[in-house]
């Protein structure tokens, strides 16, 4: 009777430590990964040294860029003061070259004039790609915002006109103009502009959390800023404003300023 007592004792105190768990991530650790994370109420989470956001329940994001180092260090202070500290390994990929040809040369090598217009643009979707709510719409998870030929991935190095570019930070989804273009994931509007430069019809959805995702080459808005949608709510429709060669769709994922991979979020497309 006394070993089964000592057995009952040592297995609840195996389960309360396992339910107080004060750390648990699910997401991809890879360059262009999604992250999501769980922890106490009222602990604080950093990465890499730089704070991240956490919610009153303990719900907190984060993912990682293109050129993400191969590791990454997060750490949780505990609101009694103690700390935990977990290495994660992110994995390397290699990525493709993508040589575009044939574009008009202002649109290779913009006028002095024409850079003063992307400078303002640039500042524009930087102000909506940086607005953090406590909400938490991608939780409703995440489909692909259209269906079509992948004309461009994440993460290949474009070449325009013989010139290497930025990397593609996105993925192109290539259909007919007038194809109907959905919200991936629940949020709210944050950009809503007919004519960018580089991206024509161009629509930014938050998702809570630093959480956001890009539509471009638009040919019709059907939101404006500020307007909340639901996930595979109509947006607009594809076309081939901005700086295309050809009707599709732009799609691109950021947690704030870093760009990640959508293809990671949504898998293999279903036609």
């Amino acid at each position: 009777m006394r070993y089964l007592f000592s057995c009952v004792v040592v297995f609840c105190a195996f389960s309360i430590a396992a339910f107080a768990n004060p750390l648990s991530l699910e997401g991809h650790f890879s360059q262009g990964g999604l992250v999501t994370g769980q922890t106490s109420a009222g602990a604080k989470v950093s990465l890499n040294g730089k704070m991240v956001n956490v919610s009153p329940s303990g719900l907190f994001v984060f993912g990682f860029g293109r050129n993400a180092a191969d590791t990454a260090v997060i750490e949780i202070i505990l609101p009694d003061g103690s700390r935990v500290s977990r290495v994660l390994e992110i994995k390397q990929r290699k990525y493709r070259t993508q040589k575009i040809n044939g574009l008009p040369k202002e649109m290779v090598t913009p006028s002095a004039k024409t850079l003063e217009r992307i400078r303002e643009e640039v500042r524009n979707i930087r102000k909506a790609r940086s607005v953090f709510t406590m909400e938490n719409h991608f939780k409703s998870g995440f489909i692909w915002p259209s269906k079509g030929r992948i004309s461009g991935v994440y993460g290949s190095q474009r070449i325009l006109n013989g010139q290497p570019r930025r990397p593609h930070l996105g993925v192109d989804i290539a259909a007919p103009s007038g194809s109907p273009v959905v919200a991936a994931s629940s949020g709210r509007v944050t950009l809503a502009e007919n004519d960018l430069y580089f991206t024509g019809g161009t629509i930014i959805i938050h998702h809570g959390h630093g959480l956001s995702t890009v539509y471009s080459h638009l040919s019709d808005l059907v939101v404006q800023k500020g307007d909340v949608v639901s996930r595979g709510d109509l947006i607009g429709k594809i076309g081939s404003t901005g700086r295309s060669t050809g009707p599709h769709l732009d799609w691109r994922v950021n947690w704030f300023q870093e760009r990640l991979d959508p293809m990671l979020l949504v898998g293999p497309m279903l036609r």
